[in-house]
Protein backbone atom coordinates (compact mmCIF):
# COMPACT_ATOMS: atom_id res chain seq x y z
CA UNK A 1 0.00 0.00 0.00
CA UNK A 2 1.58 3.24 -0.84
CA UNK A 3 1.47 6.79 0.58
CA UNK A 4 -1.90 8.66 0.73
CA UNK A 5 -3.24 5.24 -0.99
CA UNK A 6 -6.24 4.44 1.13
CA UNK A 7 -6.96 0.32 0.39
CA UNK A 8 -10.93 0.00 -0.14
CA UNK A 9 -12.49 -2.79 1.13
CA UNK A 10 -15.32 -3.98 -1.50
CA UNK A 11 -18.21 -6.31 -0.66
CA UNK A 12 -19.92 -8.18 -4.09
CA UNK A 13 -22.52 -11.22 -3.88
CA UNK A 14 -21.78 -14.62 -4.07
CA UNK A 15 -23.70 -16.04 -7.50
CA UNK A 16 -22.91 -18.98 -8.99
CA UNK A 17 -20.22 -18.04 -11.03
CA UNK A 18 -18.19 -17.48 -8.16
CA UNK A 19 -19.53 -19.37 -5.56
CA UNK A 20 -15.76 -21.34 -5.66
CA UNK A 21 -14.52 -18.16 -4.11
CA UNK A 22 -16.39 -18.89 -0.99
CA UNK A 23 -15.74 -22.58 -0.83
CA UNK A 24 -12.59 -21.73 -1.89
CA UNK A 25 -12.18 -19.33 1.78
CA UNK A 26 -14.07 -22.15 3.65
CA UNK A 27 -11.46 -24.50 3.20
CA UNK A 28 -8.83 -22.22 4.33
CA UNK A 29 -10.72 -20.97 7.43
CA UNK A 30 -12.66 -24.02 8.53
CA UNK A 31 -11.69 -27.05 9.66
CA UNK A 32 -16.14 -28.15 8.96
CA UNK A 33 -16.51 -29.35 5.69
CA UNK A 34 -19.70 -27.92 4.36
CA UNK A 35 -22.34 -29.47 2.56
CA UNK A 36 -24.21 -28.28 -0.67
CA UNK A 37 -27.26 -27.73 1.32
CA UNK A 38 -24.47 -25.14 3.00
CA UNK A 39 -24.26 -23.19 -0.28
CA UNK A 40 -27.62 -23.56 -1.55
CA UNK A 41 -28.92 -21.71 1.35
CA UNK A 42 -26.06 -19.36 1.16
CA UNK A 43 -26.87 -18.78 -2.81
CA UNK A 44 -30.82 -18.43 -1.78
CA UNK A 45 -30.03 -15.81 0.65
CA UNK A 46 -28.93 -12.98 -1.62
CA UNK A 47 -27.65 -9.86 0.24
CA UNK A 48 -27.03 -11.58 3.46
CA UNK A 49 -24.20 -13.85 1.99
CA UNK A 50 -21.12 -11.79 0.81
CA UNK A 51 -17.75 -12.03 -0.42
CA UNK A 52 -14.79 -9.36 1.00
CA UNK A 53 -12.01 -7.91 -1.32
CA UNK A 54 -9.12 -6.21 0.07
CA UNK A 55 -7.37 -4.54 -2.64
CA UNK A 56 -9.30 -6.44 -5.20
CA UNK A 57 -7.98 -9.95 -3.20
CA UNK A 58 -10.95 -11.92 -1.72
CA UNK A 59 -10.01 -12.38 1.68
CA UNK A 60 -13.35 -13.26 3.98
CA UNK A 61 -16.85 -14.30 3.40
CA UNK A 62 -19.87 -13.67 5.80
CA UNK A 63 -22.98 -16.62 4.51
CA UNK A 64 -26.44 -16.66 6.51
CA UNK A 65 -29.13 -18.02 6.12
CA UNK A 66 -32.90 -16.98 6.28
CA UNK A 67 -35.21 -18.86 8.45
CA UNK A 68 -39.04 -18.85 8.80
CA UNK A 69 -40.08 -18.63 12.07
CA UNK A 70 -43.59 -19.61 13.57
CA UNK A 71 -46.08 -16.89 12.93
CA UNK A 72 -44.18 -16.13 9.44
CA UNK A 73 -41.39 -13.45 10.92
CA UNK A 74 -38.04 -14.22 10.08
CA UNK A 75 -34.43 -14.88 12.03
CA UNK A 76 -31.01 -14.74 10.28
CA UNK A 77 -28.72 -17.62 11.07
CA UNK A 78 -24.95 -16.66 10.60
CA UNK A 79 -23.57 -19.87 9.21
CA UNK A 80 -19.79 -18.76 8.45
CA UNK A 81 -18.14 -15.36 8.95
CA UNK A 82 -14.62 -15.22 8.17
CA UNK A 83 -11.65 -12.95 7.51
CA UNK A 84 -8.45 -14.91 6.48
CA UNK A 85 -5.55 -14.56 9.23
CA UNK A 86 -3.46 -12.24 7.46
CA UNK A 87 -5.73 -9.57 7.08
CA UNK A 88 -7.68 -9.33 10.76
CA UNK A 89 -8.04 -6.53 12.55
CA UNK A 90 -8.49 -4.55 9.64
CA UNK A 91 -11.53 -4.49 10.34
CA UNK A 92 -13.20 -6.34 7.32
CA UNK A 93 -15.02 -8.77 9.54
CA UNK A 94 -16.86 -5.75 11.27
CA UNK A 95 -17.50 -4.57 7.81
CA UNK A 96 -19.40 -8.00 6.59
CA UNK A 97 -21.17 -8.59 9.87
CA UNK A 98 -22.31 -4.82 9.87
CA UNK A 99 -23.59 -4.84 6.68
CA UNK A 100 -25.94 -8.31 7.72
CA UNK A 101 -26.61 -5.92 10.89
CA UNK A 102 -27.97 -3.06 8.72
CA UNK A 103 -30.15 -5.47 6.07
CA UNK A 104 -31.50 -7.09 9.28
CA UNK A 105 -32.82 -3.62 10.41
CA UNK A 106 -34.16 -2.43 6.95
CA UNK A 107 -35.88 -5.26 6.42
CA UNK A 108 -36.97 -5.43 10.26
CA UNK A 109 -35.52 -8.38 10.72
CA UNK A 110 -35.21 -8.36 14.96
CA UNK A 111 -33.50 -11.98 15.38
CA UNK A 112 -30.21 -12.97 14.44
CA UNK A 113 -27.93 -15.75 15.94
CA UNK A 114 -25.34 -18.14 15.31
CA UNK A 115 -23.22 -21.11 16.78
CA UNK A 116 -19.88 -20.53 17.80
CA UNK A 117 -17.11 -23.60 18.86
CA UNK A 118 -17.23 -23.14 22.91
CA UNK A 119 -13.20 -22.26 22.46
CA UNK A 120 -12.88 -20.20 20.06
CA UNK A 121 -12.38 -17.11 22.60
CA UNK A 122 -11.70 -14.64 19.74
CA UNK A 123 -15.13 -14.89 17.76
CA UNK A 124 -17.00 -15.24 21.43
CA UNK A 125 -15.35 -11.46 22.19
CA UNK A 126 -16.02 -10.00 18.50
CA UNK A 127 -19.63 -10.88 18.73
CA UNK A 128 -20.31 -9.92 22.02
CA UNK A 129 -18.78 -5.97 20.81
CA UNK A 130 -21.84 -6.36 18.76
CA UNK A 131 -24.47 -6.67 21.43
CA UNK A 132 -24.60 -10.55 21.39
CA UNK A 133 -25.46 -12.49 24.21
CA UNK A 134 -24.40 -16.93 24.93
CA UNK A 135 -27.74 -18.26 25.22
CA UNK A 136 -27.35 -22.03 25.00
CA UNK A 137 -24.64 -24.34 24.70
CA UNK A 138 -25.34 -27.51 23.06
CA UNK A 139 -22.95 -30.67 23.52
CA UNK A 140 -21.75 -32.94 20.67
CA UNK A 141 -22.84 -30.09 18.05
CA UNK A 142 -19.44 -30.88 16.12
CA UNK A 143 -18.32 -33.72 15.04
CA UNK A 144 -14.65 -33.52 14.18
CA UNK A 145 -13.56 -30.89 16.36
CA UNK A 146 -12.74 -31.62 20.07
CA UNK A 147 -14.60 -30.71 22.61
CA UNK A 148 -17.50 -31.02 20.09
CA UNK A 149 -19.68 -28.32 22.34
CA UNK A 150 -20.79 -25.02 20.59
CA UNK A 151 -22.63 -21.80 22.27
CA UNK A 152 -25.54 -19.90 20.79
CA UNK A 153 -24.94 -16.73 20.36
CA UNK A 154 -28.01 -14.91 19.89
CA UNK A 155 -28.79 -11.28 19.17
CA UNK A 156 -32.51 -9.19 19.21
CA UNK A 157 -32.23 -5.84 17.02
CA UNK A 158 -35.58 -3.77 18.76
CA UNK A 159 -37.29 -0.92 16.82
CA UNK A 160 -34.90 1.56 18.29
CA UNK A 161 -31.89 -0.26 17.09
CA UNK A 162 -33.13 -0.75 13.99
CA UNK A 163 -34.21 2.97 13.54
CA UNK A 164 -30.33 3.93 14.95
CA UNK A 165 -28.92 1.30 12.04
CA UNK A 166 -31.31 3.06 9.25
CA UNK A 167 -29.35 6.92 10.67
CA UNK A 168 -26.15 5.14 10.91
CA UNK A 169 -26.31 3.65 7.65
CA UNK A 170 -27.71 7.31 5.77
CA UNK A 171 -24.53 8.81 8.00
CA UNK A 172 -22.21 5.93 6.45
CA UNK A 173 -23.32 6.84 2.76
CA UNK A 174 -23.09 10.53 3.39
CA UNK A 175 -19.68 10.06 4.82
CA UNK A 176 -18.57 8.39 1.86
CA UNK A 177 -20.14 10.76 -0.53
CA UNK A 178 -18.35 13.68 1.19
CA UNK A 179 -15.53 11.91 0.52
CA UNK A 180 -15.89 11.05 -2.46
CA UNK A 181 -16.76 14.94 -3.26
CA UNK A 182 -13.65 16.14 -1.33
CA UNK A 183 -10.82 13.68 -3.15
CA UNK A 184 -12.96 14.86 -6.68
CA UNK A 185 -12.58 18.63 -5.77
CA UNK A 186 -9.11 18.31 -4.50
CA UNK A 187 -7.96 16.63 -7.43
CA UNK A 188 -9.79 19.34 -9.09
CA UNK A 189 -8.21 22.18 -8.16
CA UNK A 190 -4.83 20.22 -7.71
CA UNK A 191 -4.10 19.86 -11.78
CA UNK A 192 -2.10 21.24 -13.98
CA UNK A 193 -3.58 23.70 -16.61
Amino acid sequence: MGAGREVVILLDGVRDKNVMQLKKLNTALFSVRYNDKYYVDALASGEFTKLAYYSDICVGSIACRLEKKEGGSVRVYIMTLGVLAPYRGLGIGTRLLNHVLDLCAKQNISEIYLHVHTHNEDAINFYKKFGYEITETIKNYYTNIDPPDCFVLSKTISQSQQKRWHVKAILMRTHALLRILLSCFLNFITRDY
